[in-house]
């Protein structure tokens, strides 16, 4: 199964403020560029319990459409309120999601959540990262990346600049976390 990470962070790397805004992500009136011909090609969406909880309150479910979305999180949550959605949990390392999502004959899982995406990439689980960077610094918030426990190699695949200032750089990731 495929494993892709498709995000738009601030020019200093944050996927949202501290207080889990994503606002700046649309400056000048920019827009995801390419995504939803990215979001065509996957058949699940695994996302992290917090940012469920901030596309619940904001309203957004509807953007995933009839695609599952399995949210991960240990502790029991409410899915009442969710609508028209084909949502579910499910808890554990990121190598036993993964086996599951497969063994249920998933092709393409769209990684998302700033936790989510570091737990994956730091198992090895991310086959390709987009990354669209805003001309913004916000100063802090919840950054993409985090520890890593080694030297994750990135193939670089296309860079492109838009009118609006965003620069989107997409990498295929080779090998996976390795050992320093």
């Amino acid at each position: 199964m495929k494993r892709s990470v498709f995000c738009g962070v601030s020019l200093d790397g944050f996927l949202a403020r501290p207080n889990d805004s994503f606002d700046f992500l649309f400056a000048g009136g920019a827009k995801p560029h390419d995504f939803e011909e990215f979001y065509a090609s996957v058949d699940v969406v695994v996302l992290g319990r917090r940012t469920f909880e901030v596309v619940l309150k904001l309203g957004h479910m509807s953007l995933y459409g009839k695609k599952p979305v399995v949210v991960l999180s240990s502790h029991p949550l409410d899915f009442s309120t969710v609508k028209n959605a084909a949502v579910e949990q499910m808890s554990g390392e990121p190598t036993d999601i993964v086996k599951r999502l497969e063994a249920r004959g998933f092709q393409h899982a769209y990684i998302d959540g700033g936790v989510t995406i570091q737990r994956f990439l730091a198992a090895g689980l991310v086959d390709r990262l987009t990354v669209t960077r805003v001309p913004v610094l916000i100063g802090a918030g919840i950054p993409l990346f985090g520890s890593v426990p080694g030297d994750i190699t990135l193939r670089h695949v296309a860079t492109r600049a838009y009118k609006d200032g965003l620069v989107q750089s997409e990498y295929e990731i080779g090998g996976g976390a390795e050992e320093r």
